[in-house]
């Protein structure tokens, strides 16, 4: 299992689940701060067709390319559909943000072979891990 550092360091591109259309939710200035360091963020909101100025998708399975990190912005409860999402599409990694915890979803990571991080901050731990922009 990678640290959040390493995933950091491998990740290119971050499909937002929960990505939100306010600019006062975390769910929007993470994926903001995210897209500003560089990487390639995708919004998955089934209720807004477009977020952050760029168009959502529904879905993980409608997200098109490959995904590097799902990073989650949904209740603890809903952690476990989004992990078997993830293993679906083949992401290498998902992070829950803080606050979101499920040990079903850890199963399910580990599993999968994916990275898995939970109950901590994206955006946080990118500006703690002294990180610049991603190499190309």
């Amino acid at each position: 299992m990678a640290n959040p550092r390493e995933i950091l360091e491998y990740t290119r591109t971050i499909a937002v689940v929960g990505a939100s259309a306010y600019p006062e939710k975390a769910a929007h200035t993470v994926p903001r701060r995210m897209i500003r360091a560089g990487y390639k963020v995708i919004p998955v909101n089934p209720n807004s067709p477009v977020v952050l100025g760029m168009e959502a998708f529904p879905d993980l399975a409608s997200v098109p390319g490959p995904i590097d990190l799902v990073d989650v912005f949904r209740p603890s409860a809903e952690a476990a559909e989004v992990a078997r999402q993830a293993a679906a599409v083949g992401a290498r990694a998902i992070w829950l943000q803080q606050g979101i915890v499920s040990a079903e979803a850890r199963r399910i990571a580990e599993d999968a072979g994916m990275d898995y991080i939970e109950d901590r901050c994206l955006a946080v731990e990118y500006a703690l891990s002294g990180l610049g922009r991603p190499p190309a």
